[in-house]
């Protein structure tokens, strides 16, 4: 089933303080399966597990491929939430983290990566036009870009404004 598309532009609004979180994997070498896929394959039941759990303080995601291998935006509600999914022996990342360090470790096979940005409410921009509900729009409230959030400035200004 497919997203409802929401005609026109649209932005998120939020009062809170939220964390972006980009993380992926590079695959280099192709051919060595072995190393890569269960990598790779790692990746879904953490997401099924954070989808179906937002008490932990994941507030969306959004999964691309690009040319060399996945990448994940997150959106969390703090770091301390996406740090304790991380370490949590009760959760499923730290068993998949333990099993990438013993069979991949610094092989370089395949390469992993993250980012993590802390962000005040008066300090995000987006938009979205004729989309479905997309990245921080999906994760927060989403509204019309329309007045006090028509243009990029006015955007940061209204956020600024709320932030006061």
């Amino acid at each position: 089933m497919m997203n409802p598309i929401f005609n026109g532009r649209f932005t998120a609004k939020t009062d809170q303080p939220f964390v972006v979180f980009l993380i992926g994997m590079r695959v280099n070498q192709w051919w060595r399966f072995d190393k890569w896929l269960p990598v790779a394959n790692a990746m879904p039941p953490m997401l099924m597990s954070l989808f179906q759990n937002p008490e932990k303080g994941f507030l969306h995601g959004e999964y691309f491929w690009n040319f060399s291998g996945p990448v994940l935006i997150q959106y969390w509600r703090s770091f301390e939430d996406l740090e304790k999914f991380a370490r949590a022996p009760s959760d499923p990342h730290l068993e998949p983290w333990k099993k990438f360090n013993r069979a991949v470790g610094a092989g370089g096979v395949v390469g992993i990566w993250h980012e993590t940005y802390l962000i005040n409410p008066n300090q995000y921009e987006c938009v979205y036009g004729n989309m479905p509900k997309f990245g921080l729009g999906a994760a927060v409230e989403h509204v019309p870009a329309v007045g006090r959030r028509e243009t990029a400035r006015a955007r940061l200004g209204a956020n600024q404004a709320q932030a006061l």
